[in-house]
């Protein structure tokens, strides 16, 4: 029985949170740690949506700490698988802080993490294929093949020439 494709916005997480004081550092911004922890959850709610099954953070791939957290901001995270492979899931999670004064959103900070589906004994399982549609869902899904393969290389699992997309990037047409 083959698994079911699902599509990108189906793995949709969103989670609103308020700074605290017990979240900032002493100079009132949100400490990264505390961000990690909520992009960790998020992400970790995104994957467990396309595969309905435990996940476990295998990665955390990338954290841009573009713009300062203020206390008492509201922070709007965002996490969407943006590719699966055979038993990971690479979810992109973007970071808004929302205007106090209109409601309007503005992007802070970005993240990619990859996530494994696991059965009961915490062996990897087979997940879902996902399914872009939007143009940013597309981009995304191509580049993280790139980065998988990127990531493969350097672990030793890929040799460079096997990289077929990442070598795309500087062949000449």
């Amino acid at each position: 029985m083959g698994l079911k494709p699902k599509k990108a916005l189906e793995t949709l997480a969103v989670s609103t949170i308020i700074v605290l004081p017990n979240d900032t550092n002493t100079i009132g911004n949100m400490m990264g740690g505390r961000l990690l922890h909520h992009l960790d959850v998020v992400g970790a709610i995104a994957a467990h949506r396309l595969c309905n099954r435990v996940v476990v953070t295998a990665a955390v791939n990338n954290v841009s700490f573009n713009q300062a957290i203020k206390l008492a901001d509201i922070v709007t995270l965002e996490a969407k698988v943006s590719r699966s492979f055979t038993t990971s899931m690479e979810v992109c999670i973007d970071v808004y802080v929302e205007n106090h004064a209109n409601g309007a959103k503005t992007k802070c900070n970005e993240a990619i993490y990859t996530f494994v589906a696991v059965d009961q004994i915490g062996s990897p399982i087979a997940v879902p294929e996902v399914i872009p549609e939007t143009p940013l869902e597309t981009e995304r899904y191509k580049a993280a093949l790139r980065r998988r393969q990127l990531s493969l290389i350097l672990a030793g699992k890929l040799k460079p020439d096997d990289a077929t997309e990442l070598k795309s990037l500087f062949s000449k047409p």
